[in-house]
């Protein structure tokens, strides 16, 4: 008994170290590919607040494009809606995306509280398949993923930034 258990337990323990190993490298391969995937602008689907399907075909063509992950009751994210209501004025020729994976009506709700849901540089959408996560590799909230005006990943900030920053970094 004490033979099988010398040979089982040292036979265990590299079958666990090799599948870590495998697991560790698939995630930096699909990390290093998420990375080249997003340089340039990818390919996208999501609804409206009207319920109308939006792409990156809708972008608006030869202007940067901010997008900002959110979740409504992230207070973070709600300042962040904040500081680009007070900064609207110098962010009007970049297009703003709000994005959310809540329902619609709560996207509403938040769009509405923080009034900008009149602005035409200012889309809100909805991503009720959950995949913005996963496309542009997001894994906190609020999320900042910057592009511009060719569609060029300008870069990806996780959590609250100033506005001066965006500004700066969108060349605006």
């Amino acid at each position: 008994m004490k033979k099988i258990l010398k040979i089982v337990i040292p036979v265990l323990i590299i079958i666990l170290l090799v599948f870590m190993s495998y697991k560790v490298v698939n995630k930096i391969n699909h990390k290093k590919q998420v990375a080249e995937n997003i340089k340039k602008m990818p390919a996208f689907s999501y609804v409206t607040l009207e319920n109308k399907e939006f792409t990156q075909e809708n972008l608006a063509q030869n202007k940067a494009t901010l997008f900002i992950y959110f979740n409504s009751e992230c207070d973070f994210c709600n300042h962040e809606a904040e500081m680009v209501q007070q900064n609207i004025e110098q962010l009007k020729d970049i297009q703003v995306v709000f994005i959310s994976y809540e329902p619609v009506e709560k996207i509403k709700q938040f769009a509405t509280t923080h009034q900008l849901n009149s602005y035409d540089n200012i889309t809100f959408l909805c991503d009720s398949k959950i995949t913005f996560a996963n496309t542009f590799d997001v894994k906190s909230m609020p999320c900042i993923v910057l592009y511009d005006k060719n569609n060029n990943l300008i870069e990806k900030i996780k959590g609250q930034t100033k506005a001066e920053t965006l500004i700066k970094k969108l060349g605006n």
